[in-house]
């Protein structure tokens, strides 16, 4: 009998291509045959960085900018990828199918990618949507007729007709501000419309999609998943609470700096202070130094990642003298490996930007979460964090817009000192690590999923 042979299509950001690559693994390790693609760009960088297994075939496509664009430009890179790169991959899977032996039987695609669900439709291929971020933000991008019906957007670019509206799609759901969603985060309207075009658009395709997979659990998102009660909604996750120890893959686009594992090694349990922003966010120099001066003065140890951009400026700009006025009390790496970090006894919180991925792999190792969203999901998931699951603290800004030293210092010591806190970044843990076990519910959802695309007797649902 032919295996089955899964394509699998992430957004080109560092938050989807990991994430999917997870699900990759699982998939291959149930016997599936896996080509994973990469747009030109990062598929060069993930090469670079990672060590890949020999279980998924890596291949890449043109993503239709030239290598001197900005890629930063959400607006600009979703445009090029639904003009320029459907058409590639189009051209890919139309080959692949001549050839037998490579002929796929099912593909894939990141929710932010769900227009080349029409192609996938096109070639005879059964799809598949999955979510990298929670399932209330999926929702809430999928939410669009309901916010016009209501009048609650403008149909023609998605701008919120009362700035600052907040609404709610159901009882217990968390409230959703209009300007946090993803189409209207960003300060230039133009790019917020062109945002919202490639949502849209999206948002149409998803009819293709057999199921949708999200890397969540239940009871992260009760209320959400009761609201869409549909068996298309497969809740799969904590993917990185199953596979963690054993994946031969760094997840990242930046070398991992090991050495803050042995530093960590000589550290208390439940002292140090880990404070990471993924991969996009940019801080302004006073905020950056008010950070660094707010580390030192909580005197408690820290390990501090601090990406070369961080900034936006070629130079880090730490207060002068800081590295003589730490000592040892600090550690400081461009990149860690977040999953170990976080699994180390020594943590005692982590100060996050709130992304979905960063949510996830700190809820399944049980680490209290001091809240700095920067944008668009993050502030939702900051909810989620200190509103739902009540499992970490929101940082609060002065009347300058600044999160002051302070600031940081009151709350971490808040944050540490409060032992129910722990219990219920423990307790939302063990749930975690129980629903991807053997019988657990998203083991068990992982296994409708593995078993339907198995099954070629099945047919698409429109």
């Amino acid at each position: 009998m032919r295996r089955s042979h899964a394509l699998l299509l992430p957004f080109p950001a560092q938050g989807h291509v990991f994430p999917l690559m997870e699900l990759a693994y699982n998939m291959a390790s149930q016997g599936f045959i896996i080509t994973f693609i990469n747009t030109d760009f990062n598929h060069a960088r993930l090469l670079s960085s990672t060590t890949t297994p020999s279980s998924i075939n890596f291949i890449s496509i043109p993503d239709g900018m030239q290598p001197e664009d900005d890629r930063n430009n959400i607006a600009k890179l979703c445009q090029a990828l639904m003009t320029f790169m459907l058409l590639h991959l189009l051209e890919l899977i139309n080959i692949m199918n001549i050839q037998e032996s490579h002929k796929p039987t099912c593909f894939n695609a990141d929710e932010g990618m769900a227009w080349a669900l029409d192609v996938a439709k096109k070639t005879g291929l059964r799809s598949t949507a999955f979510s990298p971020a929670s399932a209330n933000t999926f929702t809430s991008l999928r939410s669009v007729p309901y916010l016009i019906e209501r009048g609650i957007i403008n149909e023609h670019d998605g701008s919120a007709k009362k700035p600052g509206q907040v609404f709610i799609l159901s009882p217990g759901i968390p409230p959703m501000n209009m300007d946090n969603l993803a189409w209207n985060c960003f300060l230039d309207s133009e790019y917020n419309k062109i945002m919202f075009q490639y949502i849209v658009n999206n948002n149409k395709a998803m009819k293709h999609a057999e199921f949708v997979m999200f890397n969540s659990f239940y009871e992260a998102e009760k209320a959400i998943f009761d609201y869409l009660n549909s068996s298309k909604m497969l809740y799969i996750g904590p993917l990185l609470a199953k596979h963690s120890s054993s994946i031969c893959l760094s997840r990242r686009f930046w070398a991992e700096d090991k050495t803050c594992k042995s530093w960590l090694d000589e550290q208390s349990d439940n002292s140090v202070i880990y404070v990471a922003f993924g991969s996009l966010v940019i801080l302004d120099e006073r905020q950056f130094q008010e950070l660094a001066l707010g580390l030192e003065l909580t005197g408690r140890p820290f390990l501090w990642v601090i990406r070369p951009d961080i900034t936006g400026k070629d130079a880090i700009p730490l207060p002068e003298g800081f590295s003589d006025l730490i000592g040892d009390q600090g550690k400081v790496v461009e990149w860690s490996p977040q999953q170990e970090v976080l699994a180390h006894p020594a943590l005692a919180c982590f100060i996050t930007h709130c992304g979905w991925n960063s949510t996830m792999e700190a809820v399944s190792n049980g680490v209290p979460f001091l809240c700095w969203p920067y944008f668009a999901d993050q502030h939702l998931n900051q909810i989620y964090i200190c509103d739902v699951w009540k499992n970490g603290l929101k940082m609060v800004r002065d009347e300058n817009g600044l999160i002051t030293k302070e600031e940081i210092r009151d709350k971490v010591e808040e944050l540490v000192g409060d032992e129910g806190m722990k219990k219920r970044a423990l307790a939302l843990k063990e749930m975690a690590v129980k629903s991807v076990d053997n019988g657990g519910s998203s083991f068990e959802n992982f296994n409708t999923y593995i078993n339907a695309m198995k099954d070629d007797n099945l047919m698409l649902q429109e």
